[in-house]
C-alpha cells in the first residue's frame, strides 16, 4: 500500500472494519498492516495450544535391580522396561551391590547384557554398563522417538473409543461365545441334580 499518513491509515481500517496493527516499531517510518486482531490472536493461541500438544519432553525413567535377582522379580522388572521404552522414555537401570557381592560385578555386568538383549526390538544401549560407586550403571535409549510414540498411543486410544462407539450393548461375555455356553453348561448341571432328587 505504501507509505500513508497516520490518519489516512487510521481512516482506511475503520472503512474495512479491520485494525491497524503495528509489526515493526523500529522501521522508519513504522511498518504498520490491517488485519482482525481478534482473529489473529486466536489462531496464534491455537497455533501454540497445538504445538505444546506435541511436544515431548525426555523422560529418564529409572528401574533398580539386584545381581541375584529372582526369574519371576526379573521378568516383572523386564515388563516395566519393556512398558517404558514403548513410551518412547529412556530408562536407567541400576545394579545394586551390597556385602561380598561388590567383588562379583561380572554378575551384575552379565544380568545387565540380558536385559539389553532381552529388549533389544525396543531400545538400544545408550550408554554402556559402569561401575558408580556400589552401583553398576547402564542406560537404555528407545527406537521410537517420544513424539512417535505419543501419536501411536493416541490413535489405539481413538480406536477403542470408535470400537466402544460401535458397539455400545456389547459385553465382553457377549462377546465370547464360548463364555456364553460355559455358562449355560454350568446351570444346566446344577439343576440336574436337583431334579433327580425329586425324582427319588
Amino acid at each position: 500500500m505504501g507509505i500513508v499518513p497516520l490518519a489516512k491509515a487510521l481512516e482506511l481500517a475503520q472503512e474495512y472494519d479491520l485494525d491497524l496493527v503495528e509489526v515493526a516499531a523500529n522501521a522508519r517510518p513504522p511498518v504498520c498492516k490491517l488485519m482482525d486482531y481478534g482473529k489473529f490472536k486466536y489462531e496464534s493461541a491455537m497455533k501454540a495450544r497445538e504445538a505444546r500438544k506435541n511436544q515431548a519432553h525426555t523422560v529418564i525413567k529409572e528401574m533398580k535391580l539386584r545381581p541375584k535377582i529372582d526369574p519371576h522379580d526379573y521378568d516383572t522388572k523386564k515388563g516395566h522396561v519393556v512398558r517404558f521404552l514403548k513410551q518412547g522414555d529412556k530408562v536407567k537401570i541400576t545394579i545394586m551391590f551390597r556385602g561380598r557381592e561388590q567383588s562379583r560385578p561380572e554378575l551384575g555386568y552379565r544380568l545387565l547384557q540380558r536385559l539389553a538383549e532381552d529388549v533389544a526390538d525396543l531400545g538400544f544401549v545408550e550408554s554402556n554398563p559402569k561401575q558408580d560407586g556400589r552401583n553398576m550403571i547402564m542406560v537404555l535409549g528407545p527406537h521410537k522417538k517420544k513424539t512417535e510414540a505419543m501419536a501411536e498411543a493416541r490413535q489405539a486410544q481413538e480406536a477403542r473409543k470408535a470400537e466402544a462407539k460401535a458397539n455400545p450393548g456389547k459385553s465382553q461375555n457377549a462377546a465370547d461365545p464360548d463364555a456364553v455356553n460355559a455358562e449355560t453348561h454350568d446351570e444346566a448341571h446344577d439343576e440336574a441334580p436337583a431334579e433327580a432328587s425329586a425324582e427319588a
